[in-house]
């Protein structure tokens, strides 16, 4: 569609060239200024449409909680491992 607005703005300004009358020219001018706008901001548009993320991949806040606890409940496991690891082997044994 971006293209479109590209080819019409050129149309625009060979009218504006050829033509005789003050007012067309100006008006023509005007429309292709306004069109080459247009094409712009469809680019830009189309640029940023493709490089957004899919909102089915978020994570909704359940999720997020749920793998939060697992984080959490993770590293108390760790911090346990570590703590019997220190307190087992700082007696030695006979």
């Amino acid at each position: 569609m971006p293209w479109l607005f590209l080819l019409l703005a050129i149309a625009a300004f060979a009218i504006a060239m050829y033509t005789q009358s003050l007012a067309l020219v100006v008006v023509c001018i005007l429309a292709a200024l306004v069109l080459l706008v247009l094409w712009v901001m469809g680019l830009l548009a189309q640029r940023v449409g493709s490089q957004t993320r899919d909102d089915s991949m978020m994570i909704d806040p359940q999720e997020l909680r749920r793998l939060r606890e697992q984080a959490e409940a993770r590293r108390a496991a760790d911090a346990q491992a570590a703590d019997g690891q220190v307190v087992s082997g700082d007696a030695p044994q006979r």
